[in-house]
């Protein structure tokens, strides 16, 4: 039997572990607190420390898997890099996992090696560097840490605004104290949109584009198909396939790009494993971007027709608004929404802004779709206890 070791247990984790598991896989789910909506569905779980570099390294020779397919970025991706030198297979690879996990690694790969367009940036690991990269970037710009995730330390610095108070936001929000900053100047773009690349046996296969809203940078609404011209589209394909064959290895990429009103495409970010914004492809895809990843990493076909939607869809979070062990109402009214949807994600604790559940719906247009999936969000309430 195949051993997949999962290196992050939330929600998206958990739904990489059913379809793992779906397809005879043996699944052990790690991550850094017990009961985590992953360890809920399999069970072999282990809780450590992923950014201690001996714990991981132990963990994985203890578990001995044919897989080590990263969830999270908090890794100490120079294990990763050890052991995937020693002979064990890391997904896609351990360097496109270290490379994604930081912001400026990424960036200066899509811009200054593969000379994609990108907004103007700079990094700055000093009060006087960040200073310096906001005068030359302007104003507006955003400011984030090169490492982090769900938009944590990610604020905009506008004309009038205190540049210090985005620099000390960056600093507390970062995953890992003492990394620099990113400044980016602010792209004036007419929408965003993820596209769901896999990158597999056979090719490369490009999933519908995924358009989304971020509050803070963290994803609340997500629906497919978001409407692009035929020349945005194809550009943005061009840029995905360029990214993805970079980073190489075998599974599902989300890359973040901006598309300009004049139909310019720049690359904004890329996670080497399934993305938030695409929990709408559970319906909208005949496959969703969690079986997507999983055949794409066990070698398996993925098929044209496994990325046509069929129907426009669209997911809205659930959040969290105190602190406790929560528990669900309104699934009643939730699910009376026509084509509603919902997941609850099952984490052990909520706090405020905390993603719990998502609720999901199809439309006759995208628009519909939406409202759908917000009615049937705003109808489940959590409680804590």
């Amino acid at each position: 039997m195949t051993r997949l070791l999962l290196l992050g247990s939330g929600e998206l984790g958990r739904e990489v572990a059913l379809e793992a598991a779906r397809l005879g896989v043996e699944v052990v789910a790690a991550d850094r607190y017990d009961d985590a909506p992953a360890m809920r569905v399999t069970p072999h779980r282990r809780v450590l420390d992923m950014t201690d570099p001996d714990a991981l390294t132990a963990l994985v020779r203890e578990v001995q898997p044919d897989l080590v397919v990263p969830e999270v970025e908090a890794l100490a991706t120079e294990a990763l890099l050890a052991l995937e030198e020693a002979g064990q297979r890391v997904v896609p690879t351990a360097r496109a996992t270290r490379l994604t996990m930081d912001r400026e690694g990424i960036r200066r790969l899509a811009a200054e090696e593969l000379g994609l367009p990108t907004s103007p940036y700079r990094f700055a690991a000093t009060p006087e560097e960040y200073l310096a990269a906001v005068e030359a970037v302007g104003v507006p710009c955003v400011v984030k840490p090169v490492m982090s995730s769900s938009g944590k330390g990610q604020s905009t610095v506008a004309p009038g605004d205190d540049p210090m108070a985005a620099w000390t936001y960056a600093r507390e929000g970062a995953r890992v104290q003492g990394r620099p900053v990113i400044v980016e100047g602010f792209v004036d773009f007419a929408y965003e949109v993820t596209l769901l690349t896999v990158r597999h046996a056979g090719g490369v296969t490009v999933c519908p584009p995924v358009g989304h809203v971020q509050v803070s940078g963290d994803y609340r609404e997500s629906w497919q198909p978001h409407p692009m011209s035929a020349a945005a589209l194809a550009r943005g394909e061009q840029v995905a396939r360029t990214v993805v064959d970079a980073l190489g290895g075998h599974g599902l990429f989300g890359v973040e790009l901006f598309v300009t009103a004049a139909d310019e495409v720049l690359f904004s970010e890329v996670s080497p494993r399934p993305h938030d914004t695409g929990m709408v492809t559970m319906v909208s895809q005949p496959t969703s971007e969690f079986a997507l990843h999983v055949r794409a990493v066990l070698g398996l076909p993925v098929r044209a027709d496994d990325v046509a939607v069929a129907v426009p869809s669209a997911s809205a979070v659930v959040l969290g608004t105190e602190r406790g062990v929560p528990s669900y109402e309104g699934l009643e009214e939730a699910l009376a929404v026509p084509t509603a949807q919902v997941r609850v994600f099952g984490k052990p604790t909520s706090h405020p802004g905390r993603r719990l559940a998502v609720a999901l719906a199809q439309g006759d247009t995208v628009e519909q779709a939406r409202e759908r999936a917000r009615e049937a969000a705003a109808a489940v309430r959590v409680r804590v206890g």
